[in-house]
């Protein structure tokens, strides 16, 4: 068909929108596939809406291939399901929550496992059923506290979710790979550059978990991966290397000492290294002082609770690490008041000695997994200026257990052990998790198995974030000049520029564009009377479509140009073999 920008439902933007912040957000936007309703809500227009449902026949045509079939659920819920699994209260304020006329609660879908778990109960009662994967295309929605990047993180936002249905784990198992091979074809060829990782279940629960993630400067995920490129994780997930317990028999007792003017562990090092040196002959460094850091945690039922996470004093707490590890509590910083109802804590100089939940505080305290049996540190002394040195874990304090807080920082050894560790940031594309029985047991999902006995289903829970694809694409593909689109799911596959007043430029791109629909091709003519050549030309590299025939000038010697967006590449081509080459070459790309 041939899209007309005289009729287009189209206002492209020379000036960035105020409110974005990152490529995407600023292009799609200013090339009109998108339009701001309120903040993390947008309208999607003609051209974006059309990317939009490319990126969702891709995404159909990989999970109809391997066997799965789509359904679809509404998007508003009742509360009984969630509540069943405890998530009516884990999502917390990040759910929309209303009620109906009768004050019934409802909630808006934010995820449908409880959904399709309940619709497989209803139909299947036997393991003769198994396996199955059933998937849907469809609004969610999350009461973000900051939405922002457009729809990179918006409060309404389209994505696929499925979920398998197995007898057992080893079913799971061959689920899991059939999605996580389905996920790699659609991300191939939506043009997208991405990294699978290991990731953290979350609010989803379950064993295993990993992430695709689209690399991006300005991403909200942060990953590593190793030098050798055999391992790649998200933050949350990276597990810390334990060293092997140490030896202290030759340590001498734990020596409280005076420690004036130490601002920073620097000052501290220096000091120790002065006055108390180590007996081994080593240098005291910031990596062998003990940092303790006090954290509130938030739960569900409005508790709150004091937590110490004692740590490497080179290194700095990663709160997205520690809510990984605490979840479903949440974390936040202790705060004046917070101290002045524990006196004794002194703020700066907290020490070990007095925490863990057997001591007189009954303060919870988790250290790095770096702190072992054996290990040597200065750490604070519970009183102002003072700290403690020779200080061994497991003869002077026993922290209740360990927690992954820590920063990673670039050169730390990768936890298969091979290589260093890099980090780098990236947009979330696409979750795999293996859920296990979690939800089938908690809606008494259940099938007879060939004994004759019940079994509860093991499930597996697979997402896309469709609309959010749409959004990376445009962050790795773009220039200063514009958007830049993968052909598989650009608007249209040729862009088509009358360049001239003259009838003959009409002419002949309306009869290229219907030579280029004849076969099938889907066209943009720029036929507007009233636009410049120079502003079509920056329309059309704004809006990224592929393939630029400008009709124009060159019309007299016979030609028409022919430019690649993508490479910049320019040609002129006959006129009479236009059709026919234009064809080959988007048919061949």
């Amino acid at each position: 068909m041939i899209l007309r920008m005289s009729t287009l439902f189209l206002r492209t933007l020379r000036e960035d929108p105020a409110d974005a912040e990152v490529p995407s957000h600023t292009l799609l936007v200013r090339a009109g596939y998108v339009r701001r309703v309120a903040p993390g809500i947008f309208t999607w227009l003609p051209l974006g809406y059309r990317v939009l449902r490319r990126v969702e026949r891709v995404v159909r045509e990989e999970m109809d291939a391997f066997g799965a079939q789509e359904v679809h659920f509404p998007a508003l819920l009742p509360r009984e399901p969630y509540e069943s699994t405890g998530r009516w209260d884990e999502y917390g304020p990040t759910l929309f929550r209303l009620q109906d006329r009768k004050g019934a609660d409802y909630l808006l879908g934010p995820t449908h496992e409880e959904m399709f778990t309940l619709l497989v109960k209803s139909e299947y009662s036997s393991y003769k059923d198994l396996p199955i994967s059933l998937y849907q295309i469809q609004s969610k929605f999350r009461d973000e506290a900051r939405p922002r990047a457009g729809i990179l993180r918006g409060r309404e936002f389209v994505m696929k979710d499925s979920y398998s249905f197995d007898l057992d784990d080893t079913g799971l198992q061959r689920s899991y790979e059939q999605h996580r091979r389905a996920y790699i074809r659609i991300f191939d060829r939506l043009g997208l550059e991405y990294v699978v990782v290991s990731a953290m279940a979350g609010a989803m629960g379950g064993s295993r978990s990993e992430e695709f993630l689209a690399p991006c400067e300005h991403g909200e995920d942060t990953f590593v991966r190793s030098s050798d490129g055999l391992y790649a994780a998200n933050v949350e997930a990276v597990v810390t290397p334990v060293p092997e317990a140490m030896d202290a028999s030759a340590v001498p007792a734990a020596h409280v000492e005076a420690t004036p003017n130490c601002e920073s562990i620097d000052d501290l090092v220096a000091l120790a290294n002065r006055e108390f040196p180590r007996t081994d002959g080593r240098p005291w460094s910031a990596a062998d002082t003990l940092k303790n850091v006090v954290l509130q945690l938030s739960y569900l039922d409005g508790r709150t609770e004091p937590l110490v996470v004692g740590i490497p004093g080179d290194r700095e707490v990663d709160l997205r690490r520690v809510e990984a590890a605490v979840f479903p509590a949440t974390v936040e910083p202790f705060t004046e008041q917070d101290f002045a109802g524990h006196p004794g804590l002194v703020r700066g100089y907290i020490g070990p000695q007095i925490l863990g939940s057997t001591t007189a505080s009954g303060i919870r305290y988790l250290v790095d997994p770096r702190v072992v049996s054996g290990s040597v540190w200065i750490s604070g002394a519970n009183e102002h200026g003072q700290h403690t040195v020779d200080l061994v874990m497991g003869r002077d304090f026993t922290p209740d257990g360990t927690i992954e807080a820590a920063q990673i920082r670039d050169g730390d050894p990768a936890p298969d052990g091979h290589g260093t560790l890099a980090g780098a940031r990236g947009i979330e594309i696409g979750h795999i998790f293996q859920l296990g029985t979690k939800y089938a047991q908690a809606l008494d999902l259940k099938v007879l198995d060939d004994s004759g006995q019940q079994r509860v289903v093991t499930m597996g829970s697979y997402g896309i974030g469709v609309s959010r694809a749409v959004a990376a694409v445009a962050e790795q593909s773009h220039d200063e000049m514009g958007l830049i689109w993968p052909r598989s799911i650009a608007p249209a596959d040729v862009h088509i520029v009358e360049a001239g007043k003259d009838a003959a430029v009409a002419e002949q791109a309306t009869r290229i564009a219907q030579g280029l629909t004849a076969l099938g091709l889907e066209v943009l003519l720029d036929d507007r009377d009233r636009v410049s050549p120079g502003v079509k030309f920056k329309d059309a590299e704004l809006l990224g479509i592929p393939t630029i025939v400008v009709v124009g000038k060159a019309l007299a010697d016979g030609v028409v140009e022919v430019r690649d967006r993508r490479s910049g590449e320019r040609r002129l081509v006959l006129l009479e073999r236009a059709i026919d080459e234009i064809a080959s070459e988007v048919r061949g790309s």
